[in-house]
């Protein structure tokens, strides 16, 4: 399987120019899977009152750029319902199902959980027989939630993670792929945002020995996830099995 993340710097607070820049970058791409940022409509923006999609915006795009590339298509974006905001993340499959997953860990440094509600559920998809975790940013951070009980086989891992604390975040998405023996996609931003922050190249894959296995080409960073492989590597190392038993009260 195929995953192809664009690092996107992301126009403040512009849906439909992030929308044409999006598919001006994955015109000439191929991938089983196209990976977005967190928040690629409108960057990481605590006006939610302005800036959440109340029309499903974003979803219609991910809908779009799905069946125009006959792949899923996955990224979060700020949504309303029901007079809450919420840091969603779409998967977007070609036949149009759609899957999503609200942040659970909202980043109290920058006021997030002042704003956004959290979400209550862990969400994996299971696609082209790959079993895969969502995740965004923050979440990255908390082991326990993310913690494999055997019933995943990859992590996607959608940021806006400042250059300020990039180490934490490169460190931590290998951490997660060596002890989920998983993969591991994490996709960031690059640019500058409205609140002045810069984002350097960070967008990582790793497999479950922590080995980089993504390559980058211009603004794409992709990386080919081999399921056989990843058998044969949990067949020899059985670590999963040696787990602490725990259940997660959300």
């Amino acid at each position: 399987m195929k995953i192809a993340g664009l690092n996107l710097d992301i126009i403040w607070k512009n849906k439909n120019e992030n929308f044409q820049l999006i598919e001006s970058h994955f015109k000439n791409v191929e991938a089983d899977i196209f990976l977005l940022p967190e928040m690629f409509s409108t960057g990481f923006c605590m006006d939610a009152a302005e800036v959440s999609d109340r029309n499903e915006e974003s979803l219609i795009f991910l809908k779009k750029l799905s069946k125009e590339k006959n792949a899923a298509v996955c990224g979060s974006a700020p949504v309303e319902q029901g007079g809450h905001f919420y840091n969603r993340m779409y998967f977007v499959q070609p036949d149009s199902n759609v899957s999503f997953y609200d942040k659970r860990h909202l980043f109290s440094f920058s006021g997030e959980d002042k704003v956004y509600t959290p979400g209550k559920e862990r969400v994996i998809v299971n696609y082209k027989g790959m079993r895969i975790l969502l995740q965004v940013c923050y979440d990255l951070r908390f082991p326990v939630f993310a913690r494999n009980n055997d019933d995943y086989d990859a992590i996607l891992y959608v940021a806006n993670w400042p250059e300020k604390r990039v180490g934490a975040w490169e460190h931590l998405l290998k951490a997660r792929a060596i002890e989920n023996l998983s993969f591991v996609f994490g996709l960031n931003r690059i640019g500058t945002d409205g609140n002045n922050l810069f984002y350097q190249e960070s967008s990582h894959c790793f497999f479950a020995d922590g080995t980089e296995i993504s390559e980058k080409k211009g603004n794409i960073v992709s990386a080919e996830l081999n399921l056989e492989e990843l058998k044969d590597f949990r067949h020899h190392f059985q670590f999963l099995n040696d787990r602490d038993s725990y259940s997660i009260h959300l």
